[in-house]
């Protein structure tokens, strides 16, 4: 099976996911002026290579192949030892789609770390649970980023999506992130908060909150229901 054949399968599953309907992307090179569902997906897989240092900034998931997802494609490719052509080749194919697992989630993360401690899965939020399942897709792939930039540490989702109740139970804020589906508590082995901070501040993440053993990350600034401004709590 040819690696660009994973990624429209992938595509194609995450349009399902938000009861969309999806036409089968071009067997192609991506780059510069490119459009479509293929570069859609490429663009949540290297979302978390949104900057060389701390940045407030982030890969727009637009479906246009611009200037700023080919410098993410860069940074992407240079981080896995391949060309940084800033395209989408064979070898950048095989690397993307290694980081896909076939459930829709990805090679380190489990959709099941970050259902709602209540039992509730992905449902009880303040979005529709086939939302939710596709917002924590996006999130894993910056937690990807985060994973391959703290040296391949295991990372542990303390609290991933809550349902609105598991949200009051704990004294989450009325417009928690977490009910979207849209964040989550982190923390990498081997690595304090304070380096945790430091690689979330070049992926993307426009909400960043330090907390002693542990460090809040979400994308408030990406969703039109998310909290609408950045916020970086370092």
């Amino acid at each position: 099976m040819r690696a660009q054949l994973k990624l429209v399968v992938a595509v194609l599953a995450s349009m399902l996911v938000l009861g969309g309907v999806a036409t089968a992307a071009e067997d192609r090179t991506l780059g510069l002026g490119d459009r479509g569902a293929d570069v859609t997906e490429v663009q949540i897989r290297i979302a978390g290579w949104a900057a060389d240092g701390p940045q407030r900034t982030f890969v727009a998931v637009d479906g246009i192949f611009g200037p700023a997802t080919e410098a993410a494609l860069k940074r992407f490719q240079r981080a896995y030892g391949l060309t940084a052509s800033g395209q989408v080749d064979a070898p950048t194919q095989q690397a993307l789609d290694a980081l896909a697992d076939p459930d829709g989630s990805t090679a380190h993360f489990d959709f099941a770390e970050f259902h709602s401690k209540d039992g509730a899965g992905f449902g009880g939020g303040k979005v529709g649970s086939s939302t939710v399942q596709e917002n924590v897709r996006r999130l894993m792939y910056k937690l990807e980023a985060v994973r391959k930039k703290a040296g391949d540490a295991p990372i542990t989702i303390n609290s991933g999506f809550r349902s609105i109740a598991h949200n009051s139970d704990v004294g989450g804020a009325s417009n928690s992130q977490h009910m979207y589906g849209i964040a989550a508590d982190i923390v990498i082995s081997g690595t304090s908060v304070g380096q945790a901070i430091g690689h979330a501040q070049t992926s993307g993440f426009s909400g960043i909150i330090r907390y002693n053993t542990f460090t809040h990350v979400d994308s408030r600034v990406e969703y039109g229901y998310g909290a609408g401004s950045w916020y970086w709590a370092t």
